[in-house]
């Protein structure tokens, strides 16, 4: 995430209150706004900017080897779990806009099945996988914060209204 933990250890909270007397609010505060792509790279959340200084600064290569390696990582839990993979679907800003990441990303992921087109790829086409990959692998734009406001509207029984209508 860009600025977001992940998982963490449950103790984590308790010690660092108490070795570092890190009250709530501020352990609420870095684990939600100075974790993830920026807490690892000390310099930025945004993974365009990581992905060109990653070859001169340590830490950007380091956060985007852990982001690309977490994906991975949860690629391959997942498909334990389902018995297989179908489809891949990249999605949100990085999946949808950063080529060098999905390519990283699906890199060793063969043995699943999936295997990607890289002229597809770089183009950020809606089907990026080979023709012989038995897994498709997709690119789907999203609209996060439409879907979460319609989904509030439709939860707190407000119609259709404003946001039902909004087509992209």
């Amino acid at each position: 995430m860009s600025t977001r933990c992940g998982d963490l250890d449950p103790g984590l909270a308790p010690y660092l209150a108490r070795t570092e007397g890190m009250t709530t609010p501020q352990f609420y505060n870095m684990v939600n706004h100075k974790s993830g792509l920026l807490g690892v790279s000390g310099t930025s959340s945004d993974m365009r900017d990581l992905l060109a200084r990653e070859t001169r600064d340590s830490r950007a290569a380091q956060a985007v080897a852990l982001f690309c390696y977490q994906a991975k990582k949860w690629i391959g839990a997942y498909a334990a779990a389902l018995g297989g993979v179908d489809t891949l679907v990249f999605a949100g800003g990085i999946g949808e806009n950063c080529p060098a990441i999905r390519r990283r990303i699906c890199a060793g992921l063969g043995f699943l099945g999936l295997e990607l087109n890289p002229a597809r790829n770089a183009r950020n086409a809606p089907l990026i996988s080979a023709a012989a990959s038995p897994v498709a692998v997709r690119v789907i734009r999203t609209d996060e914060e439409l879907m979460i406001a319609r989904s509030v509207t439709r939860l707190l029984g407000l119609g259709k209204g404003r946001l039902g209508a909004v087509k992209k």
